[in-house]
């Protein structure tokens, strides 16, 4: 019987047939047992929790219905899988989303949700084209085990590469805009305003050129109007942005209201620092350009310069070997 089945098999889908069906198979077993893996159980006291929250206020009863059956929620189930038990860990990898811009609070699961699922994907893919190539002819081992490995890895580091690379563009924005948020706010501060309005009105008028200092500006106005205290709002700004230039602004407000001086003097001083930076910045750029034009300049100007000079005098001399 099963030799008549393998038979069969091979008749339809040729020499590779058998190992394509049990390929399947353990693929689909996996899909399979995979949520019954990840299904987390649900501890006696979370229970508990939630008859004792069927009592609560109105106010948070709609809030758990509106967040009841969202994304997060399902998320949650499989937490112990999609995001790290160590705090260190977790911490890091929050703080690595914040500075990419995604401050939603499953962000660190949505994070590994889309590795999970970017590789397995790209793996199922590799393996589908690793067995068609197959049954086409011979593979050598190293590239049967390339092309089948090789897209997973991918599908793995894709969204990692995506958030560095978020986070790399949105450090870029703060530090184009930040000189000039630093003149507004000095303009704001001598205007009348208090440092808070100021940050507020920094973070609205900044927002159509530069979105990620405003997110950041008018974070910490938010947090300062809740009541949270001014030094910690400003020291959670330094560390969530990580830029030494924010980090210096942080340092110079915080001594300036710890020691009593002149608020509108020191964002004086330094807006100017960071304008003197920018300045820098944009010589060594400027500087750093004919060294990258070197290549380019070698390889497109350098060839069809010769080909004009030394071109006649080739075509004269082969002529001439010719005709000889």
């Amino acid at each position: 019987m099963l030799a008549s089945i393998n038979q069969m098999i091979v008749d339809q889908l040729g020499p590779m047939g058998p190992l394509m069906v049990i390929g399947g198979i353990g693929l689909v077993l996996i899909l399979v047992t995979l949520p019954v893996m990840l299904k987390k159980t649900p501890e006696p006291f979370d229970k508990i929790k939630a008859q004792r929250d069927a009592y609560s206020t109105p106010t948070k009863q709609g809030l758990r219905m509106s967040s009841k059956g969202g994304a997060s929620d399902k998320l949650q189930k499989f937490s112990t899988f999609l995001e790290p038990q160590n705090a260190e860990e977790m911490s890091a990898s929050r703080m690595k989303m914040l500075r990419a811009g995604y401050r939603a609070k499953n962000a660190v699961q949505l994070f590994h949700f889309a590795q999970l699922v970017f590789g397995l994907g790209f793996l199922l893919i590799g393996v589908v084209y690793t067995l068609y190539a197959q049954t086409q002819g011979d593979v050598p081992t190293h590239i049967f085990v390339l092309s089948t490995i090789g897209p997973g890895a991918a599908g793995y580091y894709l969204p990692q590469y995506w958030v560095q690379r978020r986070a790399q563009q949105r450090t870029e924005e703060i530090v184009s805009g930040f000189p000039d948020a630093l003149d507004m706010m000095l303009v704001c501060v001598e205007a009348g305003q208090s440092l808070d309005q100021s940050i507020l009105r920094v973070a609205k008028e900044s927002r159509a050129g530069y979105p990620a200092l405003a997110d950041e500006f008018d974070t910490v106005a938010q947090e300062v109007k809740a009541g949270k205290e001014r030094v910690m709002v400003l020291k959670d700004m330094s560390e969530r942005v990580g830029i030494a230039d924010v980090s210096s602004f942080v340092t110079t407000l915080v001594q300036s209201a710890t020691f009593g001086t002149s608020i509108a003097e020191a964002l004086r001083v330094y807006s100017a620092e960071m304008r003197d930076k920018r300045v820098m910045r944009a010589e060594e750029k400027a500087n750093t350009l004919p060294t990258k034009l070197t290549l380019g300049t070698m390889m497109f100007t350098l060839p069809p310069l010769l080909i004009i000079l030394i071109g006649p005098s080739v075509h004269g001399i082969s002529k001439t070997l010719g005709g000889g």
